[in-house]
């Protein structure tokens, strides 16, 4: 029996006999900086940003005035103007991520760390971009909470090829995405074994690929030993597991986490 699935396509490398695969768009394996991004230095960046926030002021203020005058009352004028701000300011905040500009990460990155910035209010210990030892792969987000620990890669794939699941295998459009699948279980799998080795008992860390694009007919799906998360559904998933840590089994594990798995960025 079929089911969807649908992984990025990044971690497989395209010949030059192999077809192109249209959901290789936005990737999250361990080769995913931009040379050309990283060059770029910070006053820029800084410069960049005031000009935006400079452009967003100019609107609000353009906005109120032509508020103000059409209500002949310059108190609609400066509320319309607060307004635009607080919209523009909640935009900017959702879309800002935590990895530094001159590394930034994918759009499904950054979803996927917006929803993670209410599990952080909820008390979840939560990282991105880590390094796993041993060769170029990258967790993107290493969480732990009250119900264990998780390692998440985001994913984006081209929402108009169908996705299957068909004897175990998994297929975006006719593209296998099966060593996506392999290499993101790999990746949960070392850092299981350097957690568990670094405090002295066994840690389990539960791999998944949250993935945004095309409509899967799940919130999460088991698939290689891998979760297959709908990417608006991440929160959900993480209040899933079966764990049952105490705040100190948490800040161990949390503190393991950042010494056995490197900051990438």
């Amino acid at each position: 029996m079929d089911s969807a699935t649908s992984v990025n396509g990044a971690a497989q490398q395209t010949g030059s006999g192999s077809p192109f695969d249209p959901s290789r768009t936005t990737g999250s394996g361990g080769s995913r900086g931009d040379g050309s991004a990283a060059r770029t230095t910070y006053g820029a960046l800084t410069s960049a940003s005031g000009r935006r926030w400079l452009l967003r002021g100019a609107a609000a203020a353009a906005a109120g005035a032509a508020g103000g005058f059409l209500a002949a009352d310059w108190r609609i004028g400066a509320t319309l103007t607060a307004a635009v701000l607080i919209v523009l300011i909640v935009r900017s905040s959702r879309r800002h991520s935590e990895v530094p500009r001159w590394r930034r990460p994918s759009a499904a990155q950054r979803r996927t760390e917006a929803q993670l910035r209410v599990m952080r209010k909820l008390g979840y210990r939560v990282m991105h971009a880590r390094g796993v030892p041993g060769g170029n792969g990258q967790i993107d987000h290493f969480i732990v909470g009250r119900r264990g620990a998780f390692a998440i890669d985001s994913e984006s794939w081209d929402k108009r090829l169908p996705v299957r699941n068909k004897l175990e295998k998994l297929y975006h459009g006719k593209f296998s995405k099966n060593e996506r699948i392999d290499e993101a279980l790999e990746e949960a799998r070392t850092a299981e074994k350097l957690i568990s080795e670094h405090v002295g008992r066994d840690i389990s860390v539960r791999a998944s690929l949250a993935v945004y694009g095309p409509t899967l007919p799940w919130d999460s799906h088991n698939l290689r030993g891998v979760d297959l998360i709908a990417g608006s559904k991440v929160r959900k998933w993480l209040r899933s597991g079966n764990e049952r840590l105490s705040d100190d089994e948490i800040e161990e594990i949390t503190e393991a986490a950042r010494t056995v798995l490197p900051a990438r960025y």
